[in-house]
């Protein structure tokens, strides 16, 4: 192919689906954009888009270049993601991925590894979605769950987040609270809308309360949490900050099966990079700030005090999947 420019263009108004997106994109004219379409379909023979009033929708055609352009797009995001690792100094950008709970927590404590590498770049990316560290999405990312078992990762644990059941004082104000699962029919839970959501709170709470008790779902984590705050139900939280929030009342404490487990994870291609040790050596030392014992936890010496008596430590193999376990000796 002679133009790889014109191969890039058909790719971005495959996914944007519009010339004006795909110039916005792309930094150019919307000109360009048609002409480098047209100039393609010329050299191909085909046509690769049909054009109707809403945009540009592929053919058959299209999809075949569409698959092909973005493992090309995949394999460059990759090499791109290497190669800014590999510097010595900590500078550039930094990627971090976490699950939207995690970022109340999270965010301050980037910020101050920022502070103290001022030639950084933080880009902090929080959903659902699975970041993929092997094709150089994400520098860092925190899971929660089991341990991730991806091929080519290196794991680490983290912490132990620890989860209770909260209401606001209005919501208590008015509807009390339950003295045990006989008066769940009687409240309004919060919950997410995945009746299949992999949260063990959720996969509890769908089990045990009453569906018409469920009264308010969302996909969105910090939607859930405005919603508790604003009086609709009683939902789960991660109790550092359940209990650390005057304008919240814990209606359950933190139950073992509610709890997950939260790991450090990176491509094995990074991991040794001086960015990504430095990060990682940071977020460990403040692992207490990121997920902070709560008021009514007994207390434990050293970071992990409120959550585990038993420690996993990774042995390290390429894969990341080899582990053996140590038990913790109590002081």
């Amino acid at each position: 192919m002679d133009n790889w420019d014109e191969i890039r263009t058909a790719y971005q108004v495959a996914q944007l689906g519009t010339v004006s997106g795909a110039a916005e994109v792309l930094g150019v004219h919307h000109a360009t954009v048609i002409r480098h379409i047209d100039a393609l379909e010329g050299r191909l023979g085909v046509k690769l888009f049909q054009r109707h009033a809403r945009g540009y929708t592929a053919t058959e055609a299209g999809e075949d270049l569409l698959r092909v352009a973005r493992a090309t797009d995949d394999q460059f995001s990759q090499l791109a993601g290497r190669i800014k690792g590999r510097g010595s100094d900590v500078s550039g950008e930094l990627v971090i991925t976490s699950l939207d709970f995690l970022a109340p927590q999270l965010a301050p404590l980037l910020t101050e590894f920022q502070r103290q590498n001022p030639e950084l770049v933080v880009r902090y990316l929080i959903g659902d979605r699975l970041f993929r560290l092997e094709y150089g999405e994400a520098h860092v990312a925190i899971r929660a769950g089991a341990a991730p078992d991806q091929p080519d990762n290196v794991v680490q644990p983290y912490a132990q987040l620890a989860v209770g059941a909260y209401a606001s004082r209005d919501y208590v104000a008015q509807y009390g609270i339950p003295q045990g699962p006989e008066d769940y029919h009687k409240h309004r839970f919060i919950a997410a809308d995945n009746r299949d959501s992999r949260a063990p709170y959720h996969k509890w709470l769908w089990a045990t309360v009453p569906e018409e008790s469920v009264t308010w779902r969302s996909t969105s984590g910090a939607a859930l949490e405005a919603a508790l705050r604003a009086g609709a139900g009683i939902g789960g939280l991660p109790a550092a900050m359940g209990r650390n929030d005057p304008q919240l009342v814990e209606i359950h404490a933190p139950r073992p099966d509610w709890g997950s487990a939260l790991w450090l994870v990176t491509h094995v291609d990074l991991h040794r990079t001086s960015k990504v040790q430095a990060v990682l050596r940071f977020l460990k030392e403040h692992a207490e700030d990121a997920v902070a014992c709560p008021k009514k936890a007994p207390r434990r010496r050293g970071i992990w005090r409120c959550f585990a008596s038993r420690l996993w430590w990774p042995g390290h193999s390429r894969s990341g999947r080899r582990w053996r376990m140590r038990s913790r000796r109590r002081r």
